[in-house]
């Protein structure tokens, strides 16, 4: 975030709570990823990396008292007592904090009462995990952080489980793990059921990522979300009964897919042919990174476009336009959608040199079609969460 409107929000924070004295920053990154969608909640592999938007909480510790907070995005108050933590009726952003500070309690973990200002300038809605940013940020702030306390992984099954039980979103572990692991110029391959990861380095100087906002996200999202989730649960309990020691559909091939297609209904079937070749794409995208084959790896993230068009549907009108668009662009190796989809992200690979000119037609090409202004970002690979004294 910029060195300015950082200055702006603790000028903000001197205002409202008289000063600035002893004032704590907790960061948290957005993500995109490049490329394993819908695969998390699966125990599947996923490749994201953390952008350079955040959200931020400036928060100083309290002795007593509730936790107090100003969310300068929204334009409004939260206040909620810790030992009485209950979902705000009309204040969605509050309760990803809230829930957070109930599944740190319920862990026997030490929370404090903080008063605070969230400022976040990740994109809300575009797929790029605001809410687990959100969740990350609170988290760091409200934690007294004594020695012995959660690992990282730890915080990011805990800051899933408040989005899981309390918000009510069945998200799968990525957003929240990558905002807490990622380093500088790195990718993160996660494997999301042993919560094994690992650094890939990305060649900035040769490619960038470039991610193209539709500026539309669609109501049936959230609801589509969960059904897509159970429909997956329900295609590995039935090829279960078939094969022994299947758990989820991380343990499926597409050779065993196609031999167990016919206890599937055919949803069931779409489903979870996406989320085993979505898997088998994202160990292909690995060797092809780790083998500078940029050209490999763009076209697995085009064929993972095709996948979540056709077999989860979970594209929409303006998510196609915009593939189509940059995939008719120089300098383009690869384009798909991010995210939960309905709305949101593309992600695209560009070559570094024509970033600028793909930016450019993106935005004119998009606006000429849909009657819409996108956003576009350039982002490079950025360091995870982190509390900084200002």
């Amino acid at each position: 975030m910029e060195y300015q409107i950082l200055r702006q929000m603790v000028e903000k924070f001197a205002r409202t709570y008289g000063s600035a004295r002893g004032l704590l920053c907790a960061h948290a990154p957005g993500r995109v990823n490049l490329i394993g969608e819908h695969t998390d909640y699966n125990g599947g592999f996923v490749l994201p990396m953390a952008v350079s938007r955040e959200i931020l909480v400036l928060f100083r510790p309290v002795d007593r008292g509730p936790v107090r907070l100003w969310s300068e995005n929204y334009g409004q108050w939260d206040e909620f007592d810790l030992a009485d933590i209950s979902p705000s009726p009309d204040q969605p952003w509050a309760n990803y904090v809230r829930g957070v500070a109930h599944v740190l309690l319920e862990a026997g973990l030490p929370v404090r009462p903080i008063e605070g200002i969230v400022y976040g300038d990740i994109p809300i809605g575009a797929g790029l995990s605001s809410s687990a940013a959100l969740e990350v940020s609170s988290a760091l702030a409200l934690l007294t952080h004594p020695p012995g306390g959660p690992d990282r992984k730890e915080l990011a099954l805990l800051c899933q489980r408040a989005e899981n039980a309390f918000v009510g979103v069945n998200c799968g572990i990525m957003d929240q793990f990558v905002s807490l692991h990622a380093e500088q110029d790195r990718a993160v391959l996660i494997d999301c059921r042993s919560l094994d990861y690992d650094l890939v380095p990305l060649e900035s100087s040769v490619v960038r990522v470039v991610v193209c906002n539709t500026m539309v996200h669609h109501e049936l999202g959230a609801s589509a979300y969960n059904e897509r989730r159970a429909t997956c649960e329900s295609a590995a309990a039935a090829i279960a009964r078939r094969v022994p020691g299947v758990k989820q559909l991380r343990d499926v091939s597409s050779e065993l897919l196609q031999g167990c297609r016919d206890l599937l209904s055919e949803v069931e079937l779409k489903r979870a042919r996406h989320v085993v070749t979505e898997n088998e794409r994202v160990s292909e995208a690995l060797t092809a990174l780790r083998e500078g084959d940029n050209a490999r790896f763009g076209e697995l993230m085009n064929a993972s476009h095709e996948s979540l068009d056709r077999d989860y549907e979970v594209t929409c009108d303006e998510l196609n336009v915009m593939v189509r668009l940059a995939r008719r662009q120089r300098g383009v190796l690869g384009a798909r959608m991010t995210g939960g989809g309905f709305g949101g992200c593309t992600v695209n690979l560009v070559l570094a040199e024509e970033v600028d000119r793909f930016s450019a037609a993106m935005a004119e090409g998009y606006r000429e079609q849909t009657g819409l202004e996108p956003g576009v970002y350039e982002f490079l690979p950025v360091r995870g969460a982190r509390v900084e004294r200002i």
